[in-house]
C-alpha cells in the first residue's frame, strides 16, 4: 500500500521500528505487571498502536498527504511516556491513554481548523476572550497543589487549564500579528500576554509564566524584529521578578536550594540529587524498563521523568529525545521560509520553540543547572492536560508545511 508517493518505504520502515519498540515495551510491562493489570496493559497499548496506524493510513492513503516526520516523532515520544506511566502506575494507564486520544483528536481538529486562514482570523478574538476567562476562572476557583494555584478539580478529574491555554496563546498571537501590519498589533498582543502571564504569577506558577513569556518574545520578534523594544520588555520583566522575590520572601525560599542541592541532600534537594545519581547509573543503554530506582521518588513520572528515561532507557535514548525537540524547531524554521502566510510561520516556530524551551527547563531543572520549576517534559511526562497541549501545539508545526493541505485541487 502506498501512503505517499515516493515516501512509502521510509514511512513503513520508521513505523516498523517504532512498532517494534512499542511491542518490546508492552511485553516488558506485561511480564512485570501484577495479574490484575496485564489485560488492561494489553488493551491500552493495543488501542494506542491501532490509532497510530489508523492515522497514518487515513492521512496517507485516503487524504493523500505526505511528510509525516512530526507525527512519527510525536507518536514515538508519546509511547515512551505511556510506557513509563504504565510501568510506575499501571492503574492509571487507561486514564493516560484517554488523554492521549483526546490530544490526537485535537491535533486532527486543529489541522482542519488551521486550513482556512480566514476562519483563523475570525476566531482570534473569541479565543483570546475565552483564554482570559479560563485563566481568571482558574485563579478564582483553583486550589493550591504543590505550591501553585493552577489545578481545577471537576468531578474527580484534575485539569491544568494553563496547559490548554498555551495553544490558544500561540493561536491568538500569530493570528493577531498576521492581520494587523502595524505597532497596534504588537500592543494588543502585549495586553493579552500581560493578562495571561499576570494571572500565572498570581497563581505562583512561575515555570509556566516563564514559558508564556518566552513564547511571547518569540512571536513578537518574528513579526516586529524590533530588538530594542523586546530588550526593554525583558528588562521590565526582570525587574518585576526581582520585586516578587524581594517582597514575597516565601517565593524566594522555593529556589533557595538552587546550585546547592547536595547540601540539601535529604530535604529540598532530595529529588534532584536522586535524579542525578540514578540517571548516571543508567549508563548508555539503561537498566531496563521497570528496573530503575528513581521511579520510587515523588513526581518521577512528571517533573523527574527525564531522569527515569536516562536510568531505564539509557543516555543514548535520552539524547535522542532531546534532539527530537531540536528537530521540530529546525523543521519549523525550514518550512516557514515557504509558508503561505506569516501566521503559519509564526505559530509553527513559536510552538516548536515553546516545546524546546520547556524541555530545557525540565532537563536543566532536575539536574540543578537551572532552578527546578516543575514544568513537564513534552509528550513524555504523565498528565492529561500536558499531553493534550503537546498534540495541539504539534498541529501548528504540521500546518507550516505546504504539503499538509491541498490548494487548487493539487497537492503542493
Amino acid at each position: 500500500m502506498q501512503l505517499a508517493k515516493g515516501k512509502n518505504v521510509n514511512l513503513f520502515l520508521m513505523l516498523f521500528v517504532i512498532t517494534v519498540f512499542q511491542l518490546t515495551c508492552l511485553f516488558t510491562l506485561v511480564s512485570k505487571a501484577q495479574e490484575e493489570y496485564k489485560l488492561g496493559i494489553f488493551i491500552t497499548f493495543g488501542v494506542y498502536i491501532l490509532v497510530e496506524y489508523a492515522y497514518f493510513i487515513g492521512a496517507g492513503a485516503i487524504l493523500k498527504r505526505r511528510g509525516f516526520e512530526v507525527e512519527l516523532i510525536a507518536f514515538l515520544l508519546t509511547s515512551i511516556g505511556l510506557s513509563i506511566t504504565t510501568s510506575v502506575y499501571p492503574e492509571r494507564a487507561t486514564k493516560q491513554l484517554i488523554a492521549i486520544l483526546i490530544g490526537i483528536g485535537g491535533f486532527v481538529f486543529l489541522q482542519w481548523l488551521l486550513r482556512d486562514i480566514k476562519r483563523v482570523m475570525l476566531l482570534r478574538v473569541p479565543v483570546a476572550a475565552l483564554s482570559l476567562a479560563i485563566m481568571a476562572g482558574t485563579l478564582v476557583f483553583a486550589k493550591f497543589t504543590n505550591g501553585a494555584k493552577n489545578w481545577l478539580y471537576i468531578g474527580g478529574l484534575s485539569i491544568q487549564p494553563s496547559e490548554l491555554v498555551k495553544a490558544a496563546f500561540i493561536f491568538v498571537g500569530a493570528a493577531t500579528l498576521e492581520k494587523l501590519q502595524s505597532n497596534r498589533s504588537l500592543t494588543k498582543y502585549i495586553l493579552f500576554a500581560m493578562g495571561c502571564i499576570g494571572t500565572l504569577f498570581l497563581m505562583y506558577d512561575f515555570g509556566t509564566a516563564l514559558i508564556f513569556f518566552f513564547t511571547f518574545i518569540v512571536i513578537s520578534f518574528m513579526r516586529s524584529g524590533d530588538i530594542r523594544t523586546l530588550v526593554l520588555i525583558c528588562v521590565v520583566a526582570l525587574m518585576g521578578g526581582v520585586l516578587v522575590l524581594t517582597f514575597k520572601p516565601y517565593v524566594a525560599k522555593r529556589f533557595m536550594s538552587y546550585g546547592h542541592v547536595w547540601e540539601y541532600f535529604d530535604t529540598s534537594g532530595f529529588q534532584q540529587t536522586r535524579t542525578m545519581i540514578y540517571s548516571a547509573a543508567g549508563g548508555l543503554f539503561g537498566v531496563g524498563l521497570g528496573n530503575g530506582k528513581l521511579r520510587d521518588v515523588f513526581a518521577a513520572t512528571e517533573d523527574l521523568v527525564f531522569g527515569v528515561v536516562c536510568e531505564e532507557f539509557g543516555m543514548i535514548m535520552a539524547g535522542a529525545i532531546l534532539l527530537s525537540y531540536v528537530a521540530l524547531l529546525i523543521y519549523s524554521i525550514r518550512h516557514s521560509k515557504y509558508a503561505r502566510s506569516s501566521f503559519y510561520a509564526i505559530s509553527a516556530c513559536a510552538a516548536a520553540a515553546l516545546m524546546l524551551f520547556q524541555a530545557a527547563l525540565n532537563v536543566f531543572g532536575v539536574n540543578d543547572i537551572l532552578p527546578l520549576t516543575g514544568v513537564t517534559l513534552p509528550f513524555i511526562s504523565r498528565g492529561g492536560s500536558s499531553i493534550m497541549c503537546c498534540w495541539m501545539l504539534l498541529s501548528f508545526i504540521k500546518a507550516v508545511d505546504r504539503s499538509t493541505y491541498r490548494y487548487g485541487g493539487e497537492r503542493q
